[in-house]
């Protein structure tokens, strides 16, 4: 399986081989802030199964052990990387050219969502990270 994906002005392309292990909503208020919306959603990935193939991302360390790429152009939040995960990329499920074909399993962090957004798709609800990854 390649899934492939990349940024709204198409200045960078990734993608990625084999199914992702965690597909999940964050709620987080720093995932929240980087893409300026109330949830993001997010696909795991083994490191060493994603490339950017096309472009170079521009990154930010949103909190120390935490650096998050994104289009340099146009600005579309791509990857996130933790220090503790070194083996592992978080890649926005909707920068997939596919989005459709790897729906969230969970939402996580939805302690610190927003009060107006509250889920209702009948998923896992976890106050924290959640279940998985």
């Amino acid at each position: 399986m390649t899934i492939e994906g990349g940024c709204l002005c198409g200045a960078v392309r990734w993608s990625a081989t084999g199914a992702p292990a965690v597909s999940m909503l964050c709620h987080c208020r720093t995932c929240r802030r980087a893409a300026g919306s109330p949830v993001v959603a997010w696909l795991t990935f083994a490191a060493q199964d994603f490339a950017v193939v096309r472009g170079t991302p521009s990154a930010f360390h949103s909190t120390p052990p935490v650096t998050r790429t994104f289009c340099g152009s146009c600005g579309t939040p791509l990857t996130y990387a933790h220090a503790r995960r070194p083996g592992e990329v978080d890649v926005t499920t909707t920068s997939c050219d596919d989005p459709e074909a790897l729906p969230p399993t969970y939402h996580a962090w939805s302690a610190e969502g927003v009060a107006w957004m509250r889920p209702a798709d009948g998923l896992p609800v976890h106050p924290q990270g959640g279940g998985q990854g």
